[in-house]
């Protein structure tokens, strides 16, 4: 059966006052009702982009958040340096880090006035700046009535964030150029310390279907099982405020995606060219990282039935703490 042409989610609410099996019911209703589009993959087989081409275009990727003003120290005014575009201005500071003189970043976040009506004599505006910490950006103001556009770039390596279970540690690298909201949300959970309910509660293998490169196997189905480990980066107790659609690559082996607008989330264990450009792709597993996103997949598991799918429900959820990068090593 083809997947629907629009994607049926309902989100999981967040009531901080739900409980024991109250809570679990919740987390079942909501998880079905996101699942129904990853649990129709196309019956006609789709050819997988290929890695390069999908390198290229994460690569080009340079978005910012519309509404947000960030501070810090400016390493060129944006009043001599106006820019036609927030994705110029973006594709100016990244062309910084690492500079081409010396390697070094010597810019991690610009902002851009693209409102030629609210911007007036500031128009094109393009303000490259430094921040001290690229994971903990000086805000100055937010919301609607912001007239910039702020993105971040982080130097490589900064970008990893880790997942870190009793299996061992998925590290993640974010694509704040393709998915800015997201990696703000990121952001937003690492200062607070906690990501108490974030986990692992459903995992699919590969099966007979996808070899160990994640290519989809010749004459044969796409599922079940589905080559996925699905979760929430919800934390209890806290509203979760949906992130609106960004750039949507191809999900391949290791794409970390959010189904619908969150929360909850996938990690891909196969290259999924049939469910085409329908997620918003935030990050990818490191390729060394993998063996423990596999490991999660043959963990005992329940088949259960949501929407008239067959899916495979871990019996034991697998929790994880959200760690950021610091140097070598997630701290």
């Amino acid at each position: 059966m083809p997947p629907p042409t629009a994607l049926p989610l309902t989100r999981r609410t967040s009531d901080p006052r739900r409980r024991g099996r109250l809570l679990l019911f919740v987390v079942a209703v909501a998880a079905a009702a996101a699942l129904a589009y990853v649990s129709f993959p196309s019956a006609a087989r789709q050819p997988t982009p290929a890695a390069s081409s999908v390198a290229r275009a994460e690569a080009d990727c340079c978005r910012g958040i519309e509404g947000l003003e960030l501070w810090g120290p400016a390493v060129k005014w944006g009043s001599d340096h106006r820019m036609p575009s927030a994705a110029a201005c973006c594709a100016s500071c990244k062309a910084m880090c690492p500079h081409p003189e010396d390697g070094a970043c010597r810019c991690n976040s610009w902002v851009f006035c693209g409102d030629e009506r609210r911007c007036k004599e500031r128009f094109g505006e393009c303000w490259l700046k430094k921040q001290n910490d690229v994971m903990a950006p000086a805000v100055v103001a937010r919301g609607e009535d912001v007239m910039w556009t702020s993105g971040l770039v982080f130097r490589k390596g900064e970008e990893i964030v880790g997942l870190e279970t009793n299996l061992g540690t998925l590290h993640i690298e974010l694509l704040p150029g393709c998915a800015p909201r997201s990696v703000d949300y990121f952001i937003e959970l690492l200062g607070l310390r906690n990501c108490a309910g974030c986990r692992f509660y459903r995992a699919e293998g590969r099966g007979n279907m996808w070899d160990a490169k994640g290519d989809h196997e010749k004459n044969a189905a796409f599922g079940p099982p589905y080559a996925l480990l699905q979760g929430t980066l919800e934390v209890d107790g806290l509203p979760f405020k949906e992130i609106a659609r960004e750039a949507c690559t191809s999900v391949k082996r290791g794409s970390v995606a959010w189904i619908g607008s969150g929360p909850e989330f996938l990690i891909s264990l196969a290259n999924h060219g049939e469910w085409k450009d329908a997620y918003t792709v935030f990050g990818h597993v490191l390729p060394e990282d993998m063996a423990i996103a596999e490991e999660i997949a043959l963990l005992p598991t329940s088949t259960d039935i949501w929407s008239n799918v067959t899916v495979k429900v871990l019996r034991d959820p697998v929790y994880f703490k959200l760690k950021r990068r610091t140097n070598a090593s997630v701290v």
